[in-house]
């Protein structure tokens, strides 16, 4: 299965000014594609041409670095579209995906600051998670296009800390980055949905 850009779910100014539309012209219209394309080329003769999208992260990691770092962070970027919305983030959060997050990892007070945590602990370039592994919530990190995927977990949250996601806006504030994207960003319907489907 060839791989493709997808269009942003909202407008290129709609998450301003947490991120803005210069941010998301370079980060979706260029990088994105830049790993659809090169994914596309490398995928070509493999014994993973027409495997789903998951087949390929999990089956190249580890064997074949070039096609793994853009199919995997094709993987996380086809996502990290739809983790974020206008007016997003904050506590409204659903009831299931909240009681688990208590459960889990304490409260939502505490999920959001070993978020954090791990974003700006990331050295150099990479996400920041949560994840459901053996039916839990978990907050992880990964660097550069891995995610917990290929670590025998899934991603239900995962934000980018590569500089090309935050440097427009906020330089080198990281973690001014990371609370914003938790404050104002999260599209916590869409993480509930993907915990539902994990969890089951």
């Amino acid at each position: 299965m060839s791989f493709s850009l997808p269009d942003l779910p909202y407008a290129h100014d709609a998450l301003a000014p947490y991120m803005s539309r210069e941010t998301l012209e370079y980060h979706h219209d260029k990088h994105h594609l830049a790993y659809v394309n090169n994914g596309n080329n490398l995928l070509k003769g493999t014994e993973w041409e027409g495997k789903s999208l998951e087949e390929i992260v999990k089956g190249s990691f580890g064997k074949n670095p070039g096609l793994f770092n853009n199919a995997g962070q094709h993987y996380n970027h086809l996502h990290f579209w739809k983790w974020m919305k206008p007016a997003g983030g904050g506590d409204k959060i659903p009831g299931a995906l909240e009681k688990a997050i208590v459960a889990d990892l304490g409260s939502v007070a505490k999920m959001k600051e070993d978020f954090t945590q791990a974003g700006v602990t990331q050295f150099g370039s990479g996400w920041a998670w949560l994840a459901v592994k053996d039916g839990k919530i978990v907050v992880t990190k990964t660097p550069n296009g891995e995610s917990p995927l290929v670590h025998g977990a899934t991603p239900i949250l995962g934000c980018d800390v590569w500089e090309h996601s935050y440097y427009i806006d906020y330089r080198n504030r990281r973690p001014d980055y990371l609370k914003a994207f938790l404050d104002s960003l999260v599209n916590w319907e869409y993480v509930a949905e993907l915990y539902a489907a994990a969890a089951k």
